[in-house]
């Protein structure tokens, strides 16, 4: 451990986020640290309760969506809610249904002060959704709690290969992040031919961490063993937004000489279940999320449908939300003695990654970015079949402009310039794909 880490953790972190920021995710990180250590699984269940039979409360009394839908269903009172059985048979809530009842899923207590976010998803599904300062602090908690497990702290030096702003980084961007001991690397800007490039800024750094996106490390380890290149050994690799599947870990150890380890999340929710040191599955953030796989957990092992409910949002509750992902569940209790339950593997979170002529390598996370802020699309897809052409499929909604194009192919074209043509087609929907899944990018390149 660094001298600067402790310092980091004790002194500088506690005067920027309480002092100057005024948040408490310090208190919240504590909290959360000591249900895994103070509370056995039953008693993380009956916390789990207690937290949801609030939740119920509040959007019986406050959120005109969540009274109107259940009363549909015969509930005349939060207390007909009287058990996780009984909530599992209310209805699951999905993305349409957010986008037709936006106003109607906040909570007039808690509008003033909301903060909303803009996802693409997986799914290709665009979502603006709200949430409060609270639950945004609460989910720093989470994420800082979660990638301990592997033992990725606070302060810690970390590099991120992660979806930085598209160009140069401010100034007071580059200063905040070397504040908290960390390296920003564009995954987005990423190529073959400038690998050695990004090779050589993690030699310089020396991270004991990497956090990355699971498709440009997998690329740069493909890289790294073909060129027979060896770099500095951090003590630990994260993906994330994608499964970090056995086969693609391998491969990343036997490039970096480290072990790596999976995360899940969303931006939904940010983080909801990662590995710890004996990646013997992902634990799932029991304390502060509710999470069922296609309802109740079966005895079978194959994938389910994820729902998630936020236990602290109260500003814009997301009750049973399905965000499109698949999961296996997990009947065994890891050996780091930690209370909460595990997740098999997740699954079908897959982004095709694109390719340019000049060799560069696009993410598809990246077309998410590039999609954003792009209002007026229900759903997209990017298909490549061939090296210089994108074939980009959009289904309108009620408010699309035809200037949204623009800023569409603006975005994509700061990554892949003018070689590759974009190509656009109107259709009334996306097929889906044998699994269910709306797959944001196909490559159908060899």
């Amino acid at each position: 451990m660094s001298l600067y880490e402790p310092l980091f953790r004790r002194v500088l972190f506690p005067l920027y986020e309480s002092g100057l920021r005024g948040r408490k995710t310090l208190r919240y990180l504590g909290e959360y640290e000591r249900n895994q250590t103070t509370l056995d699984a039953e008693q993380i269940q009956a916390l789990q309760w207690r937290k949801l039979q609030a939740l119920i409360r509040h959007c019986w009394d406050q959120v005109p969506y969540y009274r109107r839908t259940w009363s549909g269903q015969g509930i005349r009172a939060p207390e007909d809610i009287a058990s996780v059985e009984d909530f599992a048979r209310l209805p699951v809530l999905d993305k349409p249904t957010i986008r037709a009842n936006f106003d109607d899923l906040i909570a007039p207590s808690h509008r003033q002060g909301m903060l909303f976010k803009t996802t693409g998803g997986s799914t290709g599904e665009p979502l603006k959704f709200g949430y409060t300062r609270e639950s945004y602090e609460r989910r720093l908690a989470i994420m800082w709690r979660g990638y301990g497990w592997a033992g990725a702290r606070l302060g810690q030096r970390t590099l991120y290969l992660w979806g930085t702003p598209i160009g140069a980084q401010k100034r007071k961007d580059r200063l905040y992040h070397a504040a908290f001991n960390r390296c920003m690397l564009n995954a987005f800007e990423m190529s073959d031919a400038r690998m050695a490039e990004y090779a050589d800024v993690i030699d310089r750094y020396q991270p004991e961490t990497i956090v990355s996106y699971v498709a440009p490390i997998v690329r740069m380890a493909e890289w790294l063993i073909a060129n027979g290149r060896r770099i500095h050994r951090p003590q630990r690799i994260l993906g994330a937004a994608e499964a970090l599947h056995e086969s693609q870990r391998t491969l990343i150890e036997e490039a970096f000489g480290c072990p790596a380890y999976n995360t899940y999340g969303c931006r939904e929710f940010m983080l909801i279940a990662a590995e710890c040191e004996h990646r013997q599955g992902l634990h799932i953030n029991n304390d502060h999320l509710r999470v069922e796989l296609g309802g109740a957990i079966a005895a079978d092992a194959g994938p389910r449908e994820i729902i998630v409910t936020d236990l602290h949002n109260y500003g814009m509750p997301l009750l049973r939300y399905i965000n499109g992902d698949l999961a296996t569940p997990s009947h065994q209790r890891c050996s780091c003695g930690r209370p909460l339950p595990l997740l098999a593997s997740v699954d079908g979170r897959k982004l095709d990654a694109l390719r340019t002529p000049d060799g560069r390598f696009v993410p598809g996370e990246y077309i998410v970015y590039a999609f954003l802020y792009a209002t007026g699309i229900r759903r997209y897809q990017v298909v490549q079949k061939q090296l210089d052409r994108f074939d980009i499929t959009l289904v309108r909604d009620h408010d699309f402009d035809e200037s949204v194009l623009d800023l569409i192919r603006g975005e994509l074209k700061k990554v892949i310039g003018e070689q590759v043509s974009l190509s656009f087609h109107f259709a009334d929907e996306i097929p889906l794909t044998a699994t269910g899944k709306q797959r944001v990018t196909v490559s159908e390149l060899a």
